[in-house]
């Protein structure tokens, strides 16, 4: 299956963005589009890599995705890791799967913040739903849609 953006300039109006905290057990994600919100989404849980491709490959079309925003799990010294080299390789695979732009995002901490509004003793049953990972998504989606939101100058209005 292979989907393409909506054609157009620079701004598109059409945008729809998927946001994706890629994990190798659960699958966190979350939406936005032209409005500039980040909203999550059911986390992907299947315990199968199979199965959580293809409820990937399902959610990508479901939503009609123009743009893909994925994680980019840095090292807090700015190198490229294990676990950012596989969002790479999972990043390759997308784009050459939807022909979709792929947008890699810093997502230092994001689990840390989206974990630390859950009270500790609820965390571990949390944590298995994905509702950790699809807040982190939505994180990672919201500082995207943040710098593509710039406000417009003073008086060019």
């Amino acid at each position: 299956m292979h989907l393409h953006p909506v054609a157009g300039s620079g701004e598109n109006p059409g945008m729809r963005c998927l946001g994706i905290d890629y994990g190798t057990r659960r699958i966190g994600l979350s939406y936005g589009d032209d409005l500039g919100v980040a909203t999550p989404l059911p986390a992907i849980i299947e315990a199968a890599p199979e199965k959580r491709w293809a409820s990937l490959v399902a959610m990508i079309a479901q939503r009609r995705a123009t743009d893909l925003v994925l994680g980019y799990p840095l090292n807090m010294d700015d190198t490229a890791g294990p676990k950012a080299k596989e969002a790479e390789a999972l990043a390759v695979r997308l784009r050459e799967e939807f022909g979709l732009p792929v947008h890699l995002v810093d997502e230092r901490l994001t689990s840390y913040e989206a974990e630390s509004t859950i009270a500790k003793a609820k965390r571990r049953d949390v944590r298995a739903s994905g509702l950790i990972d699809s807040r982190a998504a939505t994180l990672i989606l919201q500082d995207f849609l943040d710098q593509k939101q710039t406000p417009p100058a003073l008086g060019t209005e």
